[in-house]
């Protein structure tokens, strides 16, 4: 190999020297949290509402941010996804205490089926996410915390399987690091990549960059021919007051839609619409949400929401009129959001949540997010191979159903 030049030295050894303050300010946290010191307990979803204030403020220093468990929404999201969902929360040692982890799970009896208990971690149609919240600052004694509670108490299932996290985020690392020094068994099922923005250097051109000619001179096209019908504005609200009126929309534009035929749009469950309600408005509160729309002569043919949480966002839920599908309004709305996100330097990345081959983001958005559900098995008789096996075939099933589903609406 090529020796490195001396014009990079000085960039090798700041690289080498932030290294070391960085390892050497792990282990000192590490032994300020030691394994020993942390206070764990397993609690019920519906009873963290006295604790919301604890679990706001490690929402905001957790290693990974996860908007789906922040408390302004999972505590909304509980009585609809939640009703058999607890957590599993790390309390540090110290006076005051502080909340350090939390990792919500539901206790699966019959997972596949069969009688073999699982811990699954908590996600939902609504919450595609499944990273918990962990302190960054002591993130892998705070994980080990989690798994040896876990192990220790009969009235958890040996089995945990966490489903969509993110691969190769720091979360995923600081898990893989104890798992390798416990040599606890695990493996990775249902590994897939959706859209993700990411912009690094010349944001303000993203967009350019990202779609191809032919697709940047359809998008203008559309755009012109969407002019000439009526005055046409890209709007954003993050106050709460604008984003209640915004959710109306959103509601009204999806329950006009193939979901609103089909059964599944929001406004056609009581019980969903309430939960957005009470969620975005607290969120709302805290900065955290805002809702973007496409107007024609004032009137709203396209809406997004995206939540926030930290340097990232989810591009959460769209819905678009179909009456001007030939316009493509959901693509436009998505490219001026686009240009929004990359042009906010505050924002590192954007979760397109979205599955994958989606046909917008796919073709705007560069960057792709690796994610798996992870089996791990927290004690040695736990029936680690058999339940692999059934998660192989339950993987592979949910995939050709939703290859067929495909094929018959193509």
């Amino acid at each position: 190999m090529a020796s490195i030049g001396s014009q990079f030295a000085p960039h090798v050894a700041l690289e080498r020297t932030a290294s070391a303050i960085a390892s050497a300010r792990r282990a000192v946290l590490a032994d300020r949290y030691a394994i020993n010191a942390f206070a764990v307990e397993w609690r019920w979803l519906a009873e963290l509402l006295p604790v919301a204030d604890d679990w706001r403020d490690l929402a905001g220093r957790a290693i990974e941010p996860n908007i789906f468990y922040d408390p302004g929404f999972a505590l909304a999201a509980a009585s609809v996804f939640g009703n058999d969902v607890g957590a599993v929360l790390v309390w540090s040692g110290t006076t005051p205490r502080r909340l350090l982890g939390f990792f919500p799970a539901r206790i699966s009896e019959r997972r596949y089926g069969l009688k073999l208990p699982v811990l699954v971690g908590w996600t939902h149609a609504y919450g595609p996410l499944g990273t918990p919240l962990v302190e960054r600052e002591a993130a892998e004694p705070v994980i080990a915390a989690w798994l040896a509670h876990v192990a220790g108490d009969p009235s958890l299932p040996g089995l945990v399987l966490l489903p969509l996290i993110a691969e190769h985020e720091p979360f995923a690392a600081a898990l893989g690091a104890i798992l390798q020094r416990t040599q606890m068994p695990c493996a990775d099922f249902a590994r897939h990549h959706r859209a993700l923005l990411a912009p690094h250097q010349d944001r303000a051109h993203y967009l350019e960059h990202a779609m191809s000619a032919h697709r940047h001179r359809e998008l203008r096209r559309s755009g012109r021919r969407l002019s000439d019908a009526g005055a046409l504005l890209f709007t954003t609200a993050s106050e709460p007051a604008t984003v209640a009126a915004g959710i109306e929309d959103f509601f009204a534009l999806e329950a006009s839609g193939w979901k609103g035929e089909a059964g599944t749009a929001a406004a056609h469950h009581e019980e969903v619409t309430s939960f957005i309600k009470m969620a975005l408005p607290a969120l709302a509160a805290q900065g955290n949400v805002a809702i973007h729309r496409l107007l024609l002569d004032g009137r709203a043919i396209a809406a997004a929401i995206t939540l926030h949480s930290g340097d990232t966002a989810w591009y959460w839920k769209t819905a678009y009129d179909e009456k001007f599908a030939r316009f493509a309004p959901g693509v436009l709305l998505s490219a001026a959001l686009t240009e929004e996100l990359a042009d906010n330097a505050a924002i590192a990345r954007t979760d397109s949540c979205a599955a994958p081959g989606n046909p917008t983001l796919d073709h705007i958005w560069s960057e792709r997010m690796a994610l798996c559900n992870r089996m791990i098995a927290v004690r040695p008789e736990a029936p680690f191979a058999r339940a692999c096996r059934l998660e192989t075939l339950r993987t592979a099933a949910i995939a050709a159903g939703k290859s067929m589903r495909r094929h018959m609406r193509g």
